[in-house]
């Protein structure tokens, strides 16, 4: 005993890494975002789509992969404005997401209000125009990201490829892989795949970067949803 000072703790060596040893430590934390998948080995994939900068992406594929990301950056806590000339494909999620709160809202195409998109309240804007989507009222500002599904490769594609941060190409046809390998200039070992890719899967790539990710869905998202597709 020590007075004033209770008992005398265990005495063990400090401690110590040498400085040539730090460089080897790494904490295991991942991106923040929405787990949009697995990569080819595995890993979680996750997109951040809460930015405090404007944020464009460009999906040309299935509208299954666009509800399931739509529900998962709703899971998040990001409020969901779909643009649409189909609302009732879109209904029953509307309906379903959010347990009862309305954090997923439907507007006809063109006509999508300003969403007051905040740090605390951040949006995504789905807009599900078809072929040609018109250029959106509602923009990609801080803390609202714009996701444009393109259910295949058309006349409006070259402009969106050009102007988006990030661009998901699912399976399409030998010609349309061409095309878009060239706008996107992927390897031809990327553009020999993309006729095969199998439903759920995904390039999702960047001017530098690119990685196939395979999205499942969930036991909620599946009774939802249905299975995985690529054609609607």
């Amino acid at each position: 005993m020590r007075g004033g000072y209770g008992l005398l703790g265990p005495r063990r060596e400090r401690h110590v890494v040498p400085a040539a040893d730090l460089d080897a430590l790494a904490l295991p934390v991942g991106d923040d975002g929405v787990v949009i998948g697995v990569d080819a080995e595995g890993h979680p994939a996750v997109l951040g789509v809460n930015r405090p900068t404007p944020y464009e992406v460009t999906l040309i594929g299935g509208l299954w992969t666009a509800q399931v990301l739509a529900l998962r950056a709703a899971a998040t806590g990001a409020r969901i404005a779909v643009e649409t000339g189909r609302g009732q494909v879109w209904s029953g999620l509307a309906q379903a997401a959010g347990g009862g709160q309305p954090c997923v809202t439907l507007h006809d195409v063109g006509r999508v209000p300003p969403q007051g998109a905040s740090a605390g309240s951040p949006v995504l804007v789905v807009r599900d125009c078809g072929m040609r989507p018109p250029r959106g009222r509602v923009v990609a500002g801080p803390w609202q990201s714009v996701l444009t599904l393109l259910p295949y490769l058309s006349p409006a594609a070259p402009r969106l490829l050009r102007n988006s941060s990030l661009v998901g190409v699912q399976r399409v046809s030998p010609d349309e892989a061409q095309e878009i390998g060239r706008l996107m200039n992927l390897p031809g070992p990327a553009v020999d795949s993309l006729p095969t890719l199998g439903d759920g899967v995904t390039l999702w790539c960047t001017a530098r970067d690119r990685q196939f990710v395979m999205t499942q869905g969930t036991e909620a998202e599946t009774g939802l949803l249905g299975p995985s597709r690529r054609i609607d």
